[in-house]
């Protein structure tokens, strides 16, 4: 008997969804930070076994923010979870068992969605490794249930890898029986000029530590496979004219570290020589244009 299905990771910002992914597929297909809400889109990963072939699908965040991009975000969410067999809310334990009363306003936007879902919600308390007293993590479980009824919960540890494969168990119960989809060597459905952008953008999450990396996005203006490499061009887009001189950096320091680490993980994902060259440009507010956020398939 062989499974294939969908399922749709959801939860609040940095709870671990990214992480998740990656490690069952065992490479980096969706950047992880820790800063919150860094996925924008929805990033399918595909994990192929003798037994199953499962297509993750990792979403943005849920919360309650306002604006353009966070509807987009949230639009995206909900696409997500209405094309899926199979519903993980994950949920950061460690957080939940130091402040056990951030757990409501966090999951509440997530419960009224999964109620009317209608099929099966496991939800995964992530982080636990984090918790030395793991006595503290029954209440997060029982708050979890109550706010879940009927789903079951599971324990684990996305980093770690402690429990990942309990819930992956739980999870291929649920699928429905059918043959592979895609290819065995395919780890994701979107295309490699979009993982080259979304490699840029994670390094500006990593390398700007303010607040300026929500204001900022990436797009791939030029891509040409030549006999010895991949040349690259990209734009990065900021809302500001004053957010331009801080993705540079003094003499353009910033935008070449940035573009180094992320030229490195280029060349491992296309296994070729990469000469990726960056440009800054401005483009005023433009995380509240539809348009705009449409064009660079932001919540897709």
């Amino acid at each position: 008997m062989h499974k294939f299905g969908v399922v749709a990771l959801m939860g609040p910002p940095n709870a671990g969804k990214s992480t998740l992914m990656n490690g069952y597929l065992g490479q980096k297909v969706a950047i992880i930070s820790p800063k919150p809400q860094t996925t924008r889109n929805r990033i399918s990963g595909i994990l192929t076994r003798d037994d199953a072939q499962v297509v993750f699908l990792d979403t943005p965040g849920v919360h309650r923010l306002r604006g353009k991009l966070n509807r987009f975000l949230l639009e995206s969410a909900w696409q997500a979870l209405s094309g899926a067999d199979v519903a993980v809310a994950l949920l950061d334990g460690a957080h939940y068992a130091a402040k056990p009363g951030a757990m409501e306003a966090d999951v509440k936007p997530l419960v009224e969605p999964l109620k009317g879902f209608g099929g099966p919600v496991i939800v995964g308390i992530n982080k636990v490794d984090a918790v030395k007293d793991k006595a503290r993590l029954l209440p997060v479980m029982e708050n979890a249930a109550r706010f879940f009824p009927g789903a079951e919960i599971v324990p684990l540890s996305a980093v770690s890898g402690d429990g990942r494969e309990q819930l992956l168990s739980r999870v291929l119960t649920h699928l429905p029986e059918g043959p592979a989809m895609y290819p065995e060597d395919q780890v994701s459905t979107a295309p490699v000029r979009f993982l080259a952008a979304e490699i840029v953008r994670e390094k500006l999450f990593l390398e700007l530590r303010q607040e300026l990396p929500y204001s900022t996005a990436v797009e791939i203006e030029h891509w040409a496979e030549e006999p010895e490499r991949v040349v690259i061009n990209a734009v990065i887009y900021v809302a500001r004219d004053t957010h331009k001189s801080m993705v540079i950096g003094k003499g353009g320091a910033m935008l070449k570290k940035i573009g180094s680490a992320a030229r490195v993980e280029i060349e491992e994902l296309l296994e070729q020589k990469v000469r990726l060259e960056l440009w800054v440009k401005v483009r005023q507010d433009w995380t509240e244009d539809p348009g705009f956020l449409r064009a660079l398939g932001l919540g897709e």
